[in-house]
């Protein structure tokens, strides 16, 4: 069984079972955020997490296993996004991009947001005028070092 193969095992299983990613988020003891990305292939699971998600979704011994692999991180099939939800993130980074950039610079000198050493809260945010996707990110500041 490929890691592929466990991805869509667990979309499947959570269907079936009428689970939200927030049910498997408790189940495995972690943030919704963090377990949806981990069940989608983009982290790596302890045995104790890749065993609570195995029980949550009935998988087999050895699609607990692949939970436990590191994964090759990056899931999308092309380098500019089809899916129209993901492709607005893709819009967002080209139109915003060098704005956060100049931004973090300017506040915190030459240097990146770490993606390591991170943490992001998704929620709906009610709007009169439509409800808002509301996304905070928070990644650890990591400067370029001089030698």
């Amino acid at each position: 069984m490929t890691r592929a193969d466990v991805t869509e095992l667990i979309v499947t299983r959570k269907l079936e079972k009428k689970l939200s990613w927030t049910d498997l988020a408790e189940a495995v003891g972690q943030s919704k955020e963090w377990t949806t990305a981990a069940l989608l292939g983009q982290m790596t699971l302890t045995e104790e997490q890749a065993t609570a998600a195995g029980r949550a979704l009935d998988l087999p011994a050895d699609a607990v296993l692949q939970l436990q692999v590191t994964p090759y991180k990056g899931s999308l099939p092309s380098a500019v996004p089809t899916d129209p939800l993901i492709y607005r993130f893709y819009e967002l980074v080209s139109i915003y991009g060098t704005t956060f950039k100049a931004l973090i610079h300017e506040e915190f000198g030459d240097g990146i947001m770490s993606a390591i050493d991170f943490r992001m809260d998704l929620s709906r945010e009610a709007d009169p005028k439509g409800d808002r996707v509301q996304i905070v990110m928070s990644g650890k500041f990591l400067p370029y070092k001089t030698y």
